[in-house]
């Protein structure tokens, strides 16, 4: 529905901005292509309220229409108070609510469900609502007529059931945008669909009722350094979990990104630094391996002490070898120990966590004065591990490597299942990048 109403409405001609609530990043990726801006995370968990308001109205600057989808239902979350929830958010950032329910089965049983969510909190402003998973015009017909008879909450839109508007998933969810070839077309049939079904006009009429936010204040991590330090960030269909704001992060604090193709690049280009993010290197896991002349020199380069940095999926990358559904396949091998695909989630959900004092960033930028904010989901677990590793993180929450550790550390590279984000708690791409600063004028 969001992939949909970003696509339609940038093709009217409007400059959409989307927004995504919570830490996904394969989301994301598909509402930043389908609108053709850059999709931001807005996030309770890592990040302060304040730091959520900039955010929407720094990245909405220029944009005709800011476009916020939700996770789960409106009043879910993890506390009680739904402190965290969507319904949070919409009264954070003054946003009026539509509501995309699921009808299927359902005729007069629409009118309570509509009230009950008005009634559970009259502070929240549901502006309309969108039927989804309707059988034909009929059941249209008769779902309209029970919400103008109960309640004042506008149709904006009835979209029947179609195949076509499914996007395929797999075990973290939707298939990433990154990898799938046909994904412009995929997003030109959800365009299609959607804006013959859902009334563009009033969404933008909807969209105007929401007042101006407060004038961004300055960060920190918006003061743009000179570039004096160039680190790769490998981006391919294997890697693609990163967030705009970190990206933009390490070029604020005076890197140069220089994108590498893990898969098809055959050398490792002219690097002072390593970025490796989250992704899918199990479903490219034999591509990987054929590229043995950039694994050898990533493998080179590490072990004479090039500082670099990865994620979860990079994690997978750089250890011995990677294995799933009955196969195995060689990785880079720097780290001493091998990655085993499961069935069902290793690790999965928020985490927190507690620098020890082996961290390689840790004489570098602001240390966070508390514990880390992040998030995991990975299917994979290591085995073998070395008994003598050495860690950066204590487990505070989450499972990390073994359940109480996480940040592998090998001369100047860590690796770890935690996602982080660069928030005004956690500046880490700036603490990353002094490190790889103070790295290469050691070495020259």
């Amino acid at each position: 529905m969001s992939i949909g109403l970003c696509a339609a409405l940038a093709e009217t001609g409007l400059a959409v901005q989307p927004f995504k609530k919570g830490p996904d990043y394969i989301d994301p990726m598909w509402l930043g292509r389908a609108a053709g801006r850059p999709c931001h995370n807005l996030d309770f968990y890592t990040m302060q309220s304040d730091e959520i308001v900039n955010t929407v109205a720094q990245h909405s600057i220029g944009a005709d229409i800011s476009i916020i989808e939700g996770n789960k239902g409106l009043y879910d979350g993890l506390d009680l108070d739904g402190s965290n929830s969507n319904a949070a958010l919409s009264s954070l950032v003054k946003a009026p609510v539509i509501l995309v329910l699921d009808a299927r089965g359902m005729t007069r049983g629409i009118a309570p469900l509509i009230l009950g969510y008005q009634a559970f909190d009259p502070d929240i402003h549901i502006a309309g609502v969108i039927l989804n998973q309707l059988g034909g015009s009929r059941h249209e017909s008769k779902l309209h007529a029970v919400i103008e008879h109960y309640t004042d909450v506008q149709v904006v839109g009835s979209v029947y059931r179609n195949s076509t508007l499914s996007i395929e998933e797999r075990h973290l969810g939707l298939m990433p945008s990154n990898e799938d070839d046909s994904a412009d077309t995929k997003i030109r049939q959800i365009r299609d669909a959607i804006k013959n079904q859902i009334d563009l006009e009033l969404v933008k009429k909807i969209a105007e009722l929401a007042p101006a936010l407060p004038a961004t204040k300055f960060s920190s991590s918006q003061i743009i350094t000179p570039k004096d330090v160039r680190i790769g960030i490998a981006r391919n269909d294997a890697f693609g979990f990163y967030y705009p704001g970190d990206l933009q992060a390490l070029e604020n604090a005076g890197a140069e990104l220089v994108f590498i193709d893990t898969i098809r690049d055959k050398q490792l280009a002219n690097i002072d630094g390593l970025f490796i993010g989250g992704g899918f290197p199990e479903t490219r896991m034999q591509e990987l391996e054929a590229n043995s002349g950039l694994r050898h020199e990533i493998k080179t380069a590490i072990d004479h002490g090039l500082p670099a940095y990865a994620e979860c999926g990079g994690l997978m990358y750089l250890s011995r070898s990677l294995s799933w559904q009955g196969k195995k396949n060689d990785m880079v091998g720097v780290i001493a120990a091998d990655a085993v695909m499961h069935d069902t989630p290793q690790g999965r959900g928020y985490i927190r966590l507690e620098e020890s004092d082996h961290h390689p960033w840790h004489q570098y930028g602001s240390k966070p004065t508390a514990e880390i904010a992040g998030h995991e989901f990975h299917y994979s677990a290591l085995e073998n591990l070395d008994p003598d590793t050495r860690f950066a993180y204590r487990i505070k929450r989450g499972t990390g490597i073994d359940g109480q550790n996480d940040g592998i550390i090998y001369n100047n590279l860590l690796a770890c299942y935690a996602h982080l984000r660069d928030t005004s708690s956690n500046h880490w791409a700036q603490r990353f990048v002094e490190f790889v600063r103070h790295c290469k004028s050691t070495t020259n």
